[in-house]
Order: C-alpha cells, then structure tokens, then sequence
C-alpha cells in the first residue's frame, strides 16, 4: 500500500474506534442511573464506582484517540477496558441458548475493537495527530 494512504488511514481508524467508545461514555453519562443498574444487574460490585470508571474511560479515551493524544495509552487502557468488559456484558457461553447468537456476535465484535486498539497501540497515531506534533 502507498505510503500516501498511512496517515489518512490512521486518521479514520482513529476516529472510527473512538466512534465507538465516545458516544457509548456520553450515554453513560447522560443515563447514569440506567447504567449504575445495569452493572449492577451482572453483579458486579460497586456499581457507581464502575459507572463513573467506565464513562471516563470510554469519554477520555475516545477524545485521546480523536486527537491522537497519549494514544498508544489511550488505546491499550481501551483495550483492556473493552476485553474485561466483554466477559461480563457479552457472556454468551452464560446466555440462554435463544439469546447466544446476538451476544456471541457482540463479543467477538468487541474482541476484534481489542485487536485494532492493540494495533493502534503497536504503531502509534500517525503523523496526523498530537503526539507526531509533539515529537517534531
């Protein structure tokens, strides 16, 4: 692949990775009750605590990944963030045999962000972003 491709490359997946985390932590923000209770609902303890870990997490990160600030940081924390998040919301080996399919499909979703957060993490933001600004 021509080189001329790399950095508007890295750009989009930047944005389309924090496309995902960013939205997902403002709707945890704006239904924090909804959300406290859903962690709540697998039964993990300290629901509040959780809620207010994975917001910032997901609206940090997802900032970080925009402006490519701290990125490879950003999107190991992500990275983790979303792997030990599908082991508890997409359990699909815990799920009733009619509701396996869609939550199967949500992990290996989520496992498949991980390997582009891990990638990310690999080889940096590119040369669009904050942190080449930084170097330079």
């Amino acid at each position: 692949m021509s080189n001329t491709l790399q950095n508007p490359l890295a750009l989009a997946g930047r944005l389309l990775l924090a496309s995902l985390f960013l939205p997902a932590g403002i709707g945890k923000l704006t239904g924090f009750a909804g959300t406290v209770g859903y962690i709540a609902s697998v039964g993990l303890p300290l629901p509040t605590l959780g809620a207010i870990l994975a917001l910032t997490v997901e609206i940090l990160g997802g900032v970080a990944l925009i402006a490519g600030y701290g990125t490879r940081l950003a999107a190991l924390v992500l990275a983790v963030f979303t792997l030990v998040a599908s082991f508890f919301f997409h359990a699909y080996w815990a799920a009733p045999a009619d509701q396996q399919f869609v939550t199967q499909l949500l992990f290996f979703k989520n496992i498949a962000v991980v390997g582009g957060l891990l990638t990310l993490a690999a080889w940096g933001a590119g040369a669009w972003s904050l942190d080449a600004r930084r170097k330079a």
